[in-house]
């Protein structure tokens, strides 16, 4: 309730401002009467776009791991994947807060929304979704001409990567993001989606899930040429199996796990260093010309 009336008395001193509306990734509306001047982020990505849009100065706080850019390491935290503090949220007074589809409090997040909090869900899947995304937090922070700048930018990135690599020698891919269990990507996931974009084949892209569990057994009959992980530990397991055209080759490669699995404005970046990777195996496969 003091929430509320907070957020009345704010919204009814503020001047004349036309309300926005959006969408989030599970279809709610989302309306505010103005731009919101105080967010809470509760996922590390969440952050990073806001920053880049242009609405750095309107967070409040964040959850663990939300270091990019720098200065989001000053911002008070409400909690992390394991569990979120209601009264730290509110304590913030956010007349907007940005969450995970995908993120381990959705009991903490539907309450928020029942006591009237505004609420976007973020679950950037497909590349697509990212400049989308984008584009909704300008609207919803009046921010709407940088973050179309900023998502406009992206999908130029984006598109010139999948021009040059649509013709690419194909070449069989497998990405590990978890161990001990093993799991993968599909392509339902924007890491599954960046693989064909640099003219990987993804040997679980048919899997249902966009990050789905796999067993070893599995990863050996699907003969991978490239192995990707997000750290060399990663990797120390599938030498004993020296059959696996990866491990045979030498290409169990590494990528940079900060920029690659986070869905903003450096994802293009990371998409370009992947399929550099992607070419670099293609080279010593023989595949394309030295």
């Amino acid at each position: 309730m003091r929430w509320r009336l907070w957020a009345a008395a704010l919204w009814l001193a503020a001047p004349a401002i036309a309300a926005v509306s959006v969408r989030d990734a599970q279809g709610n509306s989302v309306v505010l009467p103005a731009p919101a001047r105080r967010v809470v982020a509760l996922v590390p990505h969440a952050v990073e776009n806001l920053y880049a849009i242009g609405a750095g100065s309107q967070l409040v706080a964040a959850v663990d791991y939300s270091d990019y850019p720098p200065a989001a390491r000053q911002l008070p935290r409400v909690g992390g994947y394991s569990g979120l503090s209601i009264e730290a949220i509110l304590q913030q007074q956010p007349d907007l807060i940005v969450a995970w589809r995908d993120g381990g409090n959705p009991r903490t997040v539907q309450k928020l929304r029942d006591m009237g909090v505004p609420v976007y869900i973020s679950a950037p899947l497909q590349l697509a979704d990212i400049p989308r995304e984008m584009r909704d937090l300008g609207q919803l922070t009046g921010h709407a001409a940088q973050a179309d700048a900023q998502a406009t930018a992206f999908e130029r990135r984006i598109a010139s990567l999948q021009q040059r690599y649509r013709r690419s020698a194909p070449v069989s891919v497998f990405m590990q993001i978890g161990d001990n269990p093993v799991f993968t990507v599909s392509k339902h996931s924007f890491l599954g989606s960046l693989i064909t974009l640099c003219g990987g084949h993804n040997v679980f892209a048919g899997a249902a899930l966009p990050a789905p569990q796999v067993s070893i057994e599995a990863v050996v009959l699907a003969r991978p040429q490239v192995m990707l992980a997000f750290n060399a530990a990663n990797h120390a397991r599938w030498q004993r199996w020296p059959q696996l055209p990866a491990v045979a080759q030498g290409l169990q490669l590494t990528l940079d796990q900060d920029t690659i699995s986070r869905p903003g404005p450096r994802l293009a970046g990371a998409a370009e260093q992947l399929c550099s990777t992607l070419d670099h195996a293609r080279r010593k496969l023989g595949l394309t010309p030295p």
